[in-house]
């Protein structure tokens, strides 16, 4: 045990602390607004045993990977539809193109629900059960779980401290998770650009899953989406949502002052 404090490990930890935290940004996001679909007084709760459990099972699936990756690597199945579809399936690749479709089709359905509001004031939410809510937010902790372990795989092969760290990345989690869902909450125009970060992780993972199935779709093969790509998009939506929200105020208050001086 006393080979774990050792100055290697330490900076390892560090390492690791840090990368949970740039990688767990689309998995908080998820639970913040995921968490909104429980009744109101439950949503607090929601999240933090949604978190509390997700990160023991990010513990399980991190000593299930360290001693039976090759499981997780073997083909499944196969699709071979010449011109077409051709893939070759992995448990590793269902999972994650699950988890894709899954957020893609969560932030479509909310974009769309926003659109076809027509009193925001009396927006009325289906609330559903908390156990449901709580199992889609373990649930999609998994298929988020995959890079941050297989990259903490890179870094280490001490279990503790990877195990540490995603504990520590947990507890990070269920700190901030009230605050970023409460800031959703009060301003909801960020509500919207959450939907679509969302809506782009979605993608990101559909094409991780199909370039780690080496899918073809027409004769073209599923490039992954890079990080540095992720993260530069991510960036000029963030930009734009910003530009566009000061011009809207300045509009608003150029409006403001015209109107009375007409009268």
């Amino acid at each position: 045990m006393s080979e774990l404090f050792t100055l290697a490990n330490l900076v390892d930890l560090l390492l690791l602390i840090m990368l949970q935290a740039v990688l767990g940004f689309d998995n908080l996001l998820y639970i913040s607004l995921e968490s909104q679909r429980a009744p109101l007084e439950k949503q607090k709760s929601v999240r933090f045993w949604g978190i509390l459990l997700a990160v023991f099972l990010r513990i399980a699936l991190l000593f299930l990977l360290l001693n039976m990756i090759q499981a997780f690597q073997e083909q499944l199945f196969a699709i071979n539809w010449p011109g077409v579809v051709e893939a070759k399936f992995t448990l590793h690749a269902v999972i994650v193109l699950f988890g894709g479709i899954f957020i893609l089709y969560t932030a479509m359905k909310e974009i769309l629900h926003m659109m076809s509001l027509e009193e925001l004031d009396h927006e009325q939410r289906e609330s559903k059960p908390v156990g449901f809510v709580i199992f889609w937010i373990v649930a999609m902790n998994v298929v988020f779980s995959f890079d941050s372990i297989l990259s903490a795989m890179a870094i280490t092969s001490q279990f503790y401290v990877m195990a540490i760290a995603i504990s520590i990345g947990g507890l990070l989690m269920i700190l901030l998770a009230d605050t970023v869902s409460d800031f959703l909450q009060k301003n909801r125009m960020y509500e919207v650009l959450g939907l679509f970060i969302l809506f782009l992780v979605g993608v990101m993972l559909i094409s991780e899953g199909g370039h780690l199935s080496h899918m073809k779709l027409f004769g073209g093969e599923i490039v992954q989406m890079s990080k540095t790509t992720f993260y530069f998009v991510l960036f000029i939506l963030v930009i734009s949502d910003i530009v566009q929200s000061r011009y809207q105020k300045k509009i608003n208050r150029m409006k403001s002052k015209v109107i009375p001086s007409s009268k």
